[in-house]
């Protein structure tokens, strides 16, 4: 079947895929050193030097070599490629039915992301909780498929599917908020930006935006998901009190560096590639 008699909803997912991987081979190392620095144990001194992001990331370059930094790429592509292609053909689909004739508004955009979120966001859970723990280095698995029936023997397939409450606490609100900043900005922009051959910059500066604020706001269900996906023994209220016994408050947001760097870069790469060639391919994104 050619592409140009696909479904728009098969488009929009292949638009997507494309995206999610572009996004996520460029930023893999920052999403490994974000789950080193909430994993690390606070058995430390007093009085130890704080272990930063850079310190992270040289360690894992001096114990693993440059490659390490990308240890965990095969389950993030086995994450990525079709959870963001599911997340877009969602997001198209739910925008397509419910607003044809027009924009949404702001609490409407973070309905749309969030819904489209919630979808991806479960049925991609068992490999995000195997992506987590390739890239925490505490387990030894050799392959994603090899990962997920070494966890099904072991633990049992409900281990695939922990930390599902902290994960969309974090994903939902992360995709609704960001929503509705990319598009309320987007919609601010002048006209004769929107249409030059600067829209794709212009688009990307107002991802960036939109990324920040919602990878802030979302950090410490971040760290609460990492926690449990690592440790499955851990509850989620568990893991909140474990976080704030050992590491205080500031410990919810362990990581928020790299982490937001990685969301915010990723998700403006992935909404400025998806926008483009659905363009490209005549469809209103």
């Amino acid at each position: 079947m050619e592409l140009s008699l696909a479904h728009p909803a098969i488009k929009a997912f292949m638009c997507g895929s494309v995206s999610g991987t572009c996004s996520t081979l460029l930023f893999q190392p920052l999403d490994l050193v974000k789950t080193r620095l909430q994993t690390l144990q606070s058995n430390m001194q007093p009085g130890s030097g704080r272990v930063g992001m850079v310190t992270v990331l040289l360690n894992v370059v001096r114990t693993e070599r440059l490659l390490g930094l990308w240890k965990g790429i095969s389950p993030s592509f086995a994450r990525t490629i079709p959870g963001v292609g599911l997340y877009f053909s969602t997001y198209f689909s739910l925008k397509q039915h419910y607003f044809q004739e027009k924009s949404p508004g702001a609490m409407e955009a973070v309905l749309l992301g969030g819904g489209a979120r919630t979808v991806a966001g479960i049925l991609m859970l068992p490999v995000t909780v195997i992506k987590t723990r390739f890239e925490c280095g505490r387990y030894s698995y050799g392959s994603v498929t090899g990962a997920l029936r070494s966890v099904c023997q072991t633990e049992g397939p409900a281990a695939l599917f922990s930390g599902m409450m902290p994960t969309l606490l974090r994903d939902v609100p992360f995709s609704g908020i960001y929503v509705m900043f990319y598009s309320q900005t987007k919609a601010s922009l002048p006209k004769e930006i929107s249409t030059s051959a600067y829209a794709p910059l212009a688009n990307f500066s107002c991802g960036v935006l939109a990324g920040v604020l919602a990878s802030l706001i979302t950090q410490p269900a971040d760290v609460v998901k990492t926690h449990v996906q690592v440790n499955p023994q851990l509850r989620a209220a568990e893991a909140i009190r474990y976080i704030y016994m050992e590491h205080g408050l500031q410990g919810f947001f362990r990581g928020a560096v790299p982490r937001s760097l990685r969301r915010t870069m990723m998700a403006a790469m992935a909404w400025t590639v998806y926008e483009q060639m659905m363009a490209h391919m005549g469809l209103k994104s």
